[in-house]
């Protein structure tokens, strides 16, 4: 799944989590919700398109009324992606199109005329990443071409889950090559396969990776909502750089069987989209227990089925947030459009705890690597063994080769150092590798994110999720000023981005998150704070912002 996309990056782990002011590029802010005239001038033209913005609740009032059809969806999003997404911008966010969305889309429209719909997903066409196994007639390769060609044995939990609720899979999107932990210096929304993803809001600005391609393609309106995967801010920063809502749940709330993995410590799928409420519907749709995914055990009496009904536009009335400072001071507009968000959440209703900072932020940053480097092993093998006899590559040790093979294909831009550190470590018995788990739980959930929330009593904590999209650089990689996904990735714990408004046209987010299946409590305070904010805006896919 995917490692480290804003924050941290695989360089912030390499060398340091927190980066400080002098490192940072300063844009004008912006409020929430405005654009500046100078970027709505450069504003291209494009043609109007129908579905633009619309939610799940308006496409299934389209569909009930006779409005829409769910083929009708599939034609008008596959036009939507051939128009913005293959041509003209050409954001490259889709990597590849379901041949069979059409057939099963009026196969839907018939079953809702016999018998109705099976709920708030059915028809709607969704777009998930190319990490996530689906038995059809699609690819799953994680971007590299080491597994083109690939075709799993069965459907991932996730694309089960989504076919039983009567979602449309409408395509794959493109990711950071293997969810961004192949190399150091890597850029973000690039794969051998897929090429490089471009941000909708300024075509040179970087979507954040490692779910760059559901993050671009959702904002973009290419769907109505997407999936993701996260490992370390890999569902949280392509949501705050494209303008999204982006849940990164519990690990354990969302099954994983079937995902092409990083760690299954801190490895976890969920919903991207333009709203809280659709991310809430999507997140539904998406939980429960996987046989195949011992971790999901612990969800049982805990996870729901119904997400939405914990939108409520007065949820932040009487809510306690913590205020984590040391997440602050990497950007000083990032810093002045936080403080209107603050000021919000205050009229709003909510008490602030500030600042509530996690005591151990920092203490954890080597160990969680770690941990990534013997996981991505012992996972990755274990995915490709159950591949079966026609698989391209077997073991990491196979993708390393390939890549070597296929140098100027594969690395034109960056190597594969990560890649080479995992294969050099033994297996998950060995004492360092089980020091570093225990480390990071002790550190990221009982001293950090559970010890700042008893101590203060705190329903949510907040931060900033990052700063403006930075400009793609493919000769030295991503250039990542800071952001706050880390306590929440090593502790296993959920987290909300949500739109918090623009600097110089570009989107930022601010991130709720708290304890272990505390999803209900962080839906309500998102939607009441999204309701009262409105900050998300489409994007218009300017070549540039200046």
């Amino acid at each position: 799944m995917p490692k480290s996309d804003c924050v941290p990056s695989r360089r912030t782990f390499l060398q340091t989590m927190i980066s400080t002011g002098a490192a940072a590029t300063i844009y004008p802010a912006l409020g929430a919700g405005r654009v500046d005239e100078a970027v709505a001038l450069a504003t291209p033209k494009m043609k109007p398109f129908e579905l633009e913005e619309i939610t799940i609740g308006e496409l299934q009032d389209g569909m009930n009324s006779g409005r829409f059809t769910a083929r009708s969806l599939v034609e008008k999003y596959s036009a939507r992606i051939a128009e913005v997404d293959k041509q003209g911008p050409a954001i490259n966010a889709v990597i590849e199109i379901n041949p069979e969305a059409e057939a099963i889309a009026d196969a839907l429209d018939q079953e809702r005329k016999t018998k109705g719909p099976r709920g708030p997903l059915h028809g709607i066409p969704v777009l998930i990443k190319d990490n996530i196994d689906t038995a059809d007639r699609m690819m799953t390769t994680a971007g590299s071409l080491a597994l083109m060609g690939s075709k799993p044995p069965k459907d991932s939990l996730v694309a089960q889950r989504l076919r039983a609720a009567g979602a449309v899979i409408l395509g794959k999107t493109n990711l950071s090559e293997w969810a961004n932990i192949r190399s150091s210096h890597s850029t973000s929304g690039w794969s051998g396969r897929g090429g490089l993803t471009r941000n909708p809001y300024a075509l040179d600005r970087n979507p954040c990776g490692s779910s760059s391609g559901t993050g671009a393609g959702i904002s973009a309106n290419l769907a109505a909502v997407g999936i993701g995967t996260e490992t370390d801010g890999s569902i949280v920063c392509p949501s705050s750089s494209n303008g999204l809502v982006g849940i990164k749940p519990t690990v354990g709330l969302v099954g994983r069987s079937g995902i092409i993995p990083i760690s299954h410590s801190q490895d976890g799928a969920g919903p991207m989209s333009r709203t809280v409420r659709d991310a809430a519907i999507l997140l539904g749709a998406l939980t429960g227990v996987d046989p195949e995914d011992a971790a999901t055990s612990a969800s049982a009496g805990k996870a729901q089925t119904d997400y939405a009904q914990f939108c409520d536009p007065n949820g932040l009335k009487g809510a306690r947030i913590g205020v984590a400072r040391k997440y602050f001071g990497f950007n000083d507009a990032v810093d002045a459009l936080m403080e209107q968000a603050l000021d919000v959440l205050k009229k709003q209703g909510a008490t602030l705890v500030d600042p509530a900072d996690i005591e151990t932020l920092g203490k954890f940053d080597e160990s969680e690597l770690l941990v990534f480097m013997y996981e991505l092993k012992a996972d990755l093998n274990a995915y490709l063994s159950r591949l079966g006899p026609g698989a391209p590559v077997r073991t990491l040790k196979d993708i390393i080769d390939f890549n070597e093979r296929n140098r100027q294909k594969e690395m034109p831009y960056f190597g594969q150092d990560l890649f080479l550190k995992a294969e050099a470590k033994g297996p998950l018995t060995e004492k360092e590798y089980t020091d570093a788990v225990a480390k990071n739980r002790q550190l990221a959930r009982i001293e950090g994110i559970d010890a700042l929330m008893d101590k203060h009593q705190l329903d949510a904590i907040v931060a900033p999720t990052g700063g403006p999209a930075w400009l793609t650089d493919l000769i030295n990689g991503d250039h990542v000023a800071g952001g706050s996904s880390n306590a929440a990735a090593v502790a296993g714990y959920p987290n909300i981005n949500v739109p918090a408004g623009f600097i110089s046209g570009l989107p930022v987010g601010i991130s709720f998150f708290g304890r272990a299946w505390s999803e209900p409590v962080l839906i309500k305070l998102a939607y009441s704070f999204e309701q009262a904010t409105k900050a998300r805006q489409a994007p218009r896919f300017l070549p540039s912002v200046g």
